[in-house]
């Protein structure tokens, strides 16, 4: 099975590389950015298992970035992480699609099971939306 392939996303340039390093020696490929945009760019051109991101940066905010990833790819799983923990951010970042919300510093094991958790949600959205594409063709053909 390929490496989990995921997006960290913090403003923070010791935090991310400390992160990334955390992960890439438990196999998985990690990409970096340190801006909502940074981000944003690097979603269009590349698929990503999970995107972890930072819910206050300066600039494009964790939220705005999160609407922003979803239009781009609406499967994305996106678990927020963010220092300043409040209920009404983790509800409104739960309805905008992130996956889940974690308050930072996350537990390195809880992080990458919600990794593991959002990569299976992730392959299965796919796997409806290939059979609908399926089903779809079938009906036009007559089949």
């Amino acid at each position: 099975m390929p490496a989990d392939k995921i997006l960290l996303v913090d403003d923070e340039e010791e935090f991310i590389l400390i992160l990334s390093e955390r992960m890439k020696s438990r196999g998985m490929s990690v990409e970096t950015a340190e801006s909502g945009p940074a981000a944003i760019k690097k979603a269009e051109k590349q698929d990503f298992d999970a995107v972890i991101l930072d819910m206050m940066m300066p600039g494009m905010d964790g939220i705005e970035t999160l609407k922003r990833l979803r239009e781009v790819n609406p499967n994305l799983q996106v678990i927020m992480l963010t220092g300043h923990a409040t209920l009404p951010n983790a509800v409104e970042a739960v309805k905008l699609g992130a996956a889940d919300f974690l308050e930072k510093p996350a537990n390195i094991a809880t992080l990458i099971e919600k990794i593991k958790e959002a990569k299976i949600k992730k392959m299965v959205l796919e796997e409806k939306q290939a059979e609908e594409r399926i089903r779809n063709i079938l009906k036009s053909k007559g089949w």
